[in-house]
């Protein structure tokens, strides 16, 4: 019995050491080294040098002087702790309602706007946190951006074009805007708007006091 029962913690013990504590302990430290922005969760900053949220997670921007992201299901809204989609099915009436009730929302806030109701802003992404819109998204939003903060619409469109990140490696995905980043570079080229974004519970927002 003892004899296979030695070899047996000998090989759990010399598993745990390398599984649980050494290999952890070097990827953490090669992540470190080589990618210390992305390995602490490509946290963002203000131009105080505050947290805002994080470049992969978006967040909820409510005020008409901020661009809005996609709508979320995970949580009550862009949870990175609460990370899902609605699993309600394409025949599903409440996923109609939930659409028709936020394209008569966007609607409403965004009389000034052109064409039909971008359908990426009425419908959440599988995971809830994905941070990007699409130009076409962007763009349809201008009107109500610039209105609110008093400047003129092509200015707010040359910046919304100049964020535009292109296809990863140049073929995959398609071009983007980080919403967040967005929103902090209107700050910082027009100023914080009167009007200040909901950020979720425990981070900054932009341009909002200490």
């Amino acid at each position: 019995m003892v004899s296979a029962l030695l070899p047996a913690l000998r090989a759990s013990a010399v598993t745990l050491a390398l599984t649980g504590v050494l290999y952890p302990l070097t990827v953490t430290g090669v992540a470190q080294v080589l990618f210390p922005h992305e390995a602490n969760g490509s946290l963002v900053k203000d131009d105080r040098g505050r947290v805002v949220g994080s470049a992969l997670i978006a967040q909820g921007f409510t005020q008409p002087g901020y661009f809005q992201p996609r709508p979320s299901a995970a949580g009550t809204g862009w949870d990175a702790t609460a990370s899902g989609g609605s699993n309600l099915g394409p025949t599903s009436q409440k996923l109609r309602d939930r659409a028709v009730a936020e394209a008569d929302r966007l609607r409403r806030e965004n009389p000034e706007a052109e064409g039909p109701v971008p359908g990426e802003l009425v419908s959440s992404t599988g995971s809830g946190l994905d941070p990007h819109v699409s130009p076409g998204a962007a763009l349809w939003q201008v009107a109500r951006v610039a209105r609110a903060r008093g400047v003129d619409p092509a200015r707010v469109r040359a910046l919304v074009q100049s964020r535009v990140e292109g296809r990863t490696f140049g073929v995959l995905g398609e071009p983007r805007l980080n919403v967040l980043m967005l929103n902090l570079a209107m700050d910082r080229q027009f100023g914080v708007s009167v009007s200040t974004p909901v950020a979720p519970a425990g981070v900054a927002e932009p341009g909002s006091g200490p």
